[in-house]
């Protein structure tokens, strides 16, 4: 049997059936792993050995005892720490919630247990997910597996590290404008973001609230479609959770077959301000797809050019609203400046200065403005109509096409603290991934090769129309069978570059 971190969790899953494996052996050899190599990569703010290995030893008596369980049990998992976990802390990786253990389950969280998935614990992130590099976290920044000296994207950048650095099989991340898809192409991994709604919220501590994803990250679109079907389905709990079928997205990520698919190409997503190994790949995938036999055509999406602009009103607009309960006054950092008797409001502003890191304070500013009293229309409001442009242009591609493809990033990952004086540099890297937050369907990133002028990951991207999540997986099967893609094959080896 191979090195169990070494296997895909759909192979893990067939060993565990079969008795060639065991899910403590399996979890161990996942705990070891972290212990060896985390603190290299800055994956884990938190590991939860002694529950994880709980739950595999339950998971291994309850199949000894001849019962059926669900396809994943016993396959470890790691979880974001946007994600509240009882039992665990959940941070956002920020210090304004440093300690705090929340009194309940995320609906994912507890869809993971109810599957007998162990948690291996909590992963590192850009504060309140805001971030596109994981360099924003309070505690440390996340590290590439392929090279320690650079970033592995944002604001998931713990759980991709962990996926590509062979220290969990899978992950949960969330993705509020490429935050799933960005680190797993800059890591070499597959990141889905469902269609919005198609996975609960509830427990998920609120960034943007109309653009949050929760989604799978994996080493295989088989191993990413296995976790979305345990992630997914209607939760009355969450107010924008779907009320509908859950489409057929491991059967379509066995299936992988591309002949008579039509495959749009956005031809605002690509060319000048993208990387040339970058385009290069993308090119190439594209061929590979037309050589399958889906007919390849070019679609205009002209409102996409202001994606970038209207969502960065209104996401700092939400992240206005939504941090406003971080007061110091229920729960976290409460800090009391000198004096006697400090008004609440003191209270609140000393605990907000050294709670929140520097990009918080900065779009939480941004979004106050937009909303202010005579520049709501101007600002936000325009951004709205800019969102309903967005989701009318995808419509009429959809109209032409089954799926659109892209680059999900226009470069391949950067080095630390390349960028972290130029923030608008930092907010394009998201200019192909933002457009389907904006309107609320699904995409894929999966890799497709490295990049020539870097030797790093590039990552495609898909995107479907709402509730057709499986087209997805269908495209991604058939590229990862038409792309040799490669893996990290140790960790070392991203240390030494």
């Amino acid at each position: 049997m191979s090195d169990p971190i070494r296997l895909k969790a759909a192979e893990i899953a067939d060993a565990l059936a079969d008795g060639s494996l065991t899910s403590v052996d399996v979890t161990q050899a996942h705990l070891d792993r972290i212990a060896d190599v985390d603190d290299r990569l800055g994956a884990f703010l938190h590991v939860d050995a002694e529950g994880a290995l709980a739950t595999a030893a339950d998971v291994d008596a309850r199949r000894a005892a001849g019962e059926t369980l669900p396809t994943l049990a016993g396959v470890p998992v790691a979880v974001k720490d946007l994600i509240n976990t009882v039992g665990q802390p959940t941070t956002a990786g920020s210090r304004i919630l440093e300690g705090w253990v929340p009194p309940y389950d995320a609906t994912v969280v507890s869809r993971l247990r109810a599957a007998g998935l162990p948690i291996l614990g909590k992963t590192n992130l850009d504060e309140f997910a805001m971030g596109s590099s994981n360099e924003h976290s309070a505690y440390k920044p996340a590290r590439n597996p392929w090279d320690t000296e650079r970033i592995p994207g944002g604001s998931s950048g713990g759980s991709a590290a962990a996926v590509a650095g062979y220290e969990a099989p899978l992950a949960l991340g969330t993705d509020t404008g490429g935050s799933i898809r960005q680190p797993g192409a800059m890591t070499g991994i597959v990141g889905v973001k469902p269609t919005y709604g198609g996975v609960s919220r509830y427990g998920v501590i609120a960034m943007a609230s109309s653009l949050d994803q929760v989604g799978p990250m994996a080493r295989s679109v088989l191993d990413a479609a296995l976790l979305h079907e345990v992630l997914a389905g209607h939760d009355p709990l969450d107010s924008t959770s779907l009320d509908a079928p859950v489409p057929s997205v491991v059967d379509a990520a066995r299936r992988g077959d591309v002949a008579g698919l039509r495959v749009g190409v956005v031809k605002e997503l690509g060319g000048e301000g993208f990387q040339p190994g970058v385009q290069q790949r993308f090119d190439e995938t594209v061929e590979l797809l037309a050589q399958a036999g889906a007919e390849v055509v070019e679609v205009s999406c002209p409102s996409f050019e202001h994606g970038i602009a209207a969502y960065y009103l209104v996401m700092p607009s939400e992240v206005s609203s939504n941090l406003a309960r971080f007061d110091a006054m229920r729960y976290g950092l409460r800090i009391t400046p000198d004096g006697q008797l400090p008004s609440a409001e003191q209270v609140m502003a000393a605990s907000r200065d050294a709670g929140f890191g520097d990009e918080v304070k900065r779009r939480i500013i941004l979004g106050t403005y937009a909303l202010s009293s005579g520049y709501y229309d101007a600002y936000y409001g325009s951004a709205q109509k800019v969102r309903t442009l967005v989701a009318r242009d995808f419509a009429a591609a959809f109209e032409q096409v089954d799926v659109l493809v892209s680059p999900t990033a226009p470069t391949t990952a950067w080095r630390l603290g390349e960028k972290s004086d130029d923030p608008l540099a930092m907010y394009l890297e998201d200019v192909a991934t933002i457009p389907a937050n904006l309107a609320g369907v699904p995409g894929l990133s999966l890799p497709v090769g490295l990049a020539g002028d870097t030797g790093l990951p590039v990552g495609v991207q898909v995107l479907a129309p709402a509730q057709a999540d499986d087209r997805l997986y269908n495209v991604g099967a058939a590229l990862e069978r038409l792309v040799d893609a490669p893996v990290l094959s140790d960790i070392d080896a991203g240390a030494a570059r």
